[in-house]
């Protein structure tokens, strides 16, 4: 609709928009969709939002689907950003907020980028889509590919949660258990996608589900009334979500919706999985192989992001910061999550309580703040996590 082209995220190089992309033919980095804003800014204004359907399509000028008929939807986005006064009371925090993605269809925040990067795939002609996944992206994927009439292989580690295997098989898919981690699914992926004609949907190795993925931050500038929180405490592993929410702070801040103003990104890592966090310390530009991954957050089991130069970016510009859990704190999190807001957290939405405890002791987060922290998907999927 209002989309020009694709961009490296890294050098910079234009990419056509109107063919299927993965990487930068230069130099291997994401590519991001570019926009005429100053077009957008003519034809939609924060007033005309509040017509349009609570999805994330209420955006869909900002979207890169040209024409609607390949728009694929179940209704995802626009979740709820739940004031939580009991569990910042517990924290000692004043204006905490929990934004809940486990709304989402099939239960996380998924949904979102998955939408867009069906829809796009959908649009520009591919037939057979792929993607490794600890979980909630298999499942999402899964979801939309039916909806869509595409057909999809699933490479998920052997240890992944069984309601997501199962998930992911009952719609169809065509599910590989591997021994070993997400990073050795995707070279799987990688392999066999030439010859067996996929389109890989990998994170951020397409360039569409982080768009999906940058409406939360158009949603919590709307719900916020267009002014940002102090800080936005966000579960990473791939880190997509937060990403695209810079991404989407910058080109509101280009369309006049917003100032310069913006939180400070945090992100929350598992210490049995913590390369960003181990990155942003050493004051490293990208982030090495994390040895031996192991968490039961399976969200945050990702040891390698093909993304992290631009997470460290954002934490980095943003004045913020990256902390690591351990396993019992974030699923003691979850638990607190749930019994003080009624809000069953994964692992990973758990792990932001913890965190925020530790951000307030060094005096990274102040009790007064407005502070958003994320759950990302439903703890119904982990139960074996939470009977351990």
């Amino acid at each position: 609709m209002h989309a020009t082209h694709l961009e490296c995220a890294s050098c910079h190089t234009e990419h056509d928009s109107t063919k299927l992309q993965n990487l930068c033919v230069k130099c291997g980095k994401p590519l991001f969709a570019r926009y005429d804003l100053t077009r957008i800014s003519k034809v939609l204004t924060k007033p005309g939002l509040r017509t349009r359907n609570p999805d994330l399509w209420r955006y869909r000028e900002l979207l890169p689907v040209r024409h609607e008929e390949n728009i694929v939807t179940l209704g995802e986005g626009m979740t709820p950003l739940l004031s939580a006064p009991r569990l910042g009371a517990a924290l000692g925090m004043r204006s905490l907020f929990i934004k809940d993605e486990s709304v989402n269809p099939t239960g996380s925040f998924k949904a979102r980028g998955m939408a867009l990067a069906v829809s796009m795939a959908k649009e520009l002609g591919a037939k057979k889509l792929a993607v490794p996944s600890a979980g909630n992206a298999g499942g999402a994927l899964a979801a939309y590919a039916a909806r869509a009439g595409l057909e999809c292989f699933i490479f998920m580690p052997r240890d992944t949660p069984e309601a997501n295997v199962v998930e992911c098989r009952v719609m169809g898919a065509h599910v590989t258990l591997i021994d070993g981690l997400i990073t050795d699914c995707g070279a799987e992926v990688a392999r066999r996608k030439e010859a067996e004609g996929w389109f890989d949907v990998s994170t951020l190795k397409e360039p569409y589900r982080v768009e999906g993925k940058k409406t939360l931050g158009y949603e919590i500038a709307e719900q916020m009334e267009w002014t940002l929180p102090d800080a936005i405490v966000y579960p990473t592993g791939g880190g997509t979500g937060l990403v695209g929410m810079w991404k989407a702070f910058d080109e509101m801040e280009r369309l006049g919706w917003i100032g310069r103003a913006r939180p400070r990104m945090i992100t929350v890592q598992a210490i049995g999985c913590a390369p960003i966090v181990r990155a942003l310390a050493a004051g490293e530009r990208y982030a090495n192989e994390f040895q031996d991954a192991a968490t039961v957050a399976s969200g945050l089991r990702v040891p390698k992001a093909i993304g992290d130069f631009l997470i460290l970016d954002a934490l980095r510009e943003s004045g913020g910061t990256a902390v690591a859990v351990s396993d019992e704190a974030l699923i003691a999190g979850a638990r607190k999550m749930a019994e003080l807001e009624g809000v069953f957290a994964s692992p990973e939405g758990g792990a932001c309580v913890p965190a925020v405890e530790q951000l307030l002791e060094a005096g990274l987060i102040r009790a007064d703040e407005k502070v958003v922290l994320f759950n990302t998907g439903g703890g119904i999927k982990y139960l074996d996590a939470f009977r351990s």
